[in-house]
């Protein structure tokens, strides 16, 4: 039989019943908007995630204290003293693949500013810890190393407390605020970053001299963290085997020891990330698909009542001389539409929600190409496993006992 011959009886076939056709078509369609809207977000959010990571320092690399093991329980890393100022000193001196280094030490205070005040972060570092994570003064100057020397009582603040503190048109700049119950000068205002990967507001912050935060606010005479910048990304894993050499010579570690801080790159943070991202995506889309299988079943059931339908009709195409694999390829041609269809629209569908809630979550809007070729080939082999054992079905009608069908 010819092919567009079959296409045009199969579409006409369709056509008779529209309302059935279309509850048909919509497992497919809800099936393949699934999938492409989970995949665009899921590809969405690993974008986003990255271009995050990027803007706190491509060549950024962080060392932290490792966690307190008892008995093979983690007890976590907040009490842990393993890490001192001594230590970037000995990294700034010795890494030849760093460039800037600086403690951090941190903590959460209540900022106040009059009558109004705001529950933020403050963060401790060098100067060079603006640079390092990508910050940019916006108003005023950056803290310098002889305010470190002194523990001076200045800091730059974010836009977040701008905004929550200050009232509009004001200028913070030489203003003194409060955070808990040390006051401090405001330096400088750092330009907005937005919220991070994870949702943080990265303009929530005040960074002040390390030394400010850890001996009048915390009291302790160790480091949280320290930060690192490589020469360049290329060289980021030799510059992590230099810091871990250091501190292990530092530390006084011995061979074989366990070292007691953690050093970590942004490739390491993003893959951890990215595996995060990837398995929730996966789990979201298996659901999708059982959706779409789902789908798939609607069809058959459907193909199986139209073949009982057209009992009749079967019976006179045989009787006239319609071999039986003119029967079956045109009962298949009929799935096959049906699903192709309810494909093609599920895929704009699934575009344009995965454009609506990337819109929505501020996630930049990606297609994956590969997955929209995979869900329309999934269609075709859908509606040909959909249709087959209906068409088959009527293919073996008896013409005779079709023909006497009521």
């Amino acid at each position: 039989m010819d092919i567009l011959n079959l296409i045009r009886i199969s579409a006409k076939a369709l056509l008779r019943n529209k309302t059935r056709t279309a509850l048909s078509m919509l497992g497919i369609v809800i099936g393949i908007a699934a999938v492409i809207a989970v995949v665009n977000l899921g590809e969405g959010l690993k974008q986003s995630t990255a271009n995050q990571l990027s803007d706190m320092g491509t060549n950024l690399i962080m060392v932290m204290r490792a966690n307190q093991r008892r008995g093979g329980i983690s007890m976590g890393s907040s009490n842990v003293q393993s890490l001192k100022v001594s230590d970037c000193e000995q990294i700034a001196k010795n890494a030849k693949n760093i460039t800037m280094v600086s403690p951090v030490v941190n903590s959460a205070g209540q900022i106040v500013n009059g009558s109004k005040n705001w529950s933020g972060t403050v963060y401790g570092g060098s100067p060079e810890y603006l640079e390092i994570r990508k910050y940019e003064v916006a108003t005023g100057v950056n803290f310098t190393d002889e305010d470190v020397k002194k523990y001076a009582k200045v800091g730059l603040i974010g836009q977040t407390i701008v905004e929550e503190l200050f009232e509009e048109g004001e200028d913070p700049i030489g203003k003194t605020i409060r955070i808990g119950s040390m006051p401090f000068m405001v330096i400088g205002t750092l330009k907005e970053k937005g919220e991070n990967g994870m949702g943080m507001d990265q303009d929530d912050i005040v960074i002040m001299p390390y030394s400010t935060v850890q001996k009048r606010m915390l009291g302790v005479n160790y480091i949280q963290q320290i930060v690192c910048s490589a020469t360049s990304e290329d060289v980021a894993e030799a510059a992590v085997e230099e810091v871990e050499n250091i501190l292990r010579a530092a530390h006084k570690i011995p061979d074989g020891g366990a070292n007691d801080f953690e050093v970590r790159t942004q490739q390491e943070m993003l893959e951890m990330m990215t595996s995060m991202t990837g398995m929730i995506t996966t789990v979201l889309i298996a659901i999708a698909l059982i959706s779409l299988l789902v789908g798939c079943i609607g069809i058959m059931n459907i193909m199986y009542v139209t073949v009982t339908e057209r009992t009749k009709e079967i019976g006179l195409r045989m009787s006239i001389g319609a071999k039986n694999a003119a029967i079956l390829m045109q009962f298949l041609t009929e799935s096959i539409i049906l699903s192709l269809i309810g494909g093609v629209l599920g895929i704009f569908l699934g575009i344009a929600l995965s454009y609506v809630v990337a819109l929505a979550m501020s996630l930049p809007f990606v297609i994956n190409v590969l997955w929209t070729i995979i869900s329309f080939v999934s269609c075709a082999v859908l509606g040909l496993i959909a249709g087959f054992f209906p068409a088959l079905k009527a293919s073996r009608t008896d013409p005779i006992n079709a023909l006497r069908y009521e």
